[in-house]
């Protein structure tokens, strides 16, 4: 059994909290991923072929991912498209799939400090719906607390570990923004809180992964508070949220 996703972290010096930064990891705690289980999960990776962040196909032109994936420093400004690619279609990293050509990338303005923290992947060509690749429907409602929620991605399989090559997946537990608040003291509405016990969780490398419940995209992967695998809750941009800004940026360029 795999141990863990894992998120890239930084610390925000006054919450003590622990962003998920670009950089190959896995979930912690998790197991590995069967073939064709999360047909929407993709790698976004440079055009070196290296894991830098996870993601989900919403149509078959964008895909959704952190904004602090694809950014330059601690701004709002992107990449060039170029820079990245991203694999679908296979629960390895390194091999099968699809290796496929960003034309676009889309970031949250209002992205910082942790908060609003989704970017949209706008792909050169469509994708082909297979069994193994095959779009996610976005949530249309909050996650009520202390439900499952599945997350998913090639993040480290614990602080300072090893990547994986195949991909990982873990069961976590929905927090309420109250409840998160109470927990991290990092209460938004923007925000889904995803608790679990200790040696779980997403780490360096899960960022931009999806977050699932009841088969719906709920959350994006963003930071962890006090590093990989803690007692505390990791932190995902909410996409029930989001989703007027998603429907209005998910527009092809000609």
């Amino acid at each position: 059994m795999a141990s863990g996703l894992k998120l890239v972290a930084l610390l925000l010096a006054v919450s003590s909290v622990v962003r998920a930064l670009p950089s190959g990891s896995r979930v912690v705690g998790g197991e590995d991923a069967a073939v064709g289980q999360f047909p929407h999960q993709v790698s976004l990776q440079r055009s070196d072929g290296s894991h830098t962040c996870g993601g989900s196909i919403l149509n078959e032109r964008f895909i959704l991912t952190a904004a602090h994936c694809v950014v330059v420093g601690d701004g709002v400004e992107a990449y060039p498209a170029h820079y990245f690619q991203v694999r679908v279609g296979s629960v390895q990293r390194m091999a099968g799939g699809k290796l496929l050509q960003l034309k676009r990338i889309i970031v949250n303005k209002e992205y910082g400090n942790f908060l609003n923290d989704v970017a949209l992947l706008e792909l050169q060509q469509p994708l082909q719906w297979t069994d193994y690749i095959k779009p996610i429907e976005m949530a249309d409602t909050e996650v009520p607390s202390g439900e499952d929620v599945i997350v998913s991605g090639w993040g480290r399989l614990y602080g300072g570990g090893p990547i994986p090559q195949r991909l990982q997946w873990n069961t976590l537990k929905a927090l309420t923004t109250d409840e998160c608040q109470a927990a991290i003291n990092w209460g938004y509405d923007s925000l889904i809180c995803l608790a679990h016990t200790e040696n779980n969780g997403v780490c360096n490398g899960d960022s931009g992964g999806p977050a699932t419940y009841q088969g719906k995209l709920v959350g994006v992967a963003g930071f962890v508070v006090g590093g990989c695998g803690t007692k505390n809750p990791d932190g995902y941009a909410k996409v029930f949220y989001h989703r007027d800004w998603i429907f209005e940026n998910m527009t092809p360029s000609e």
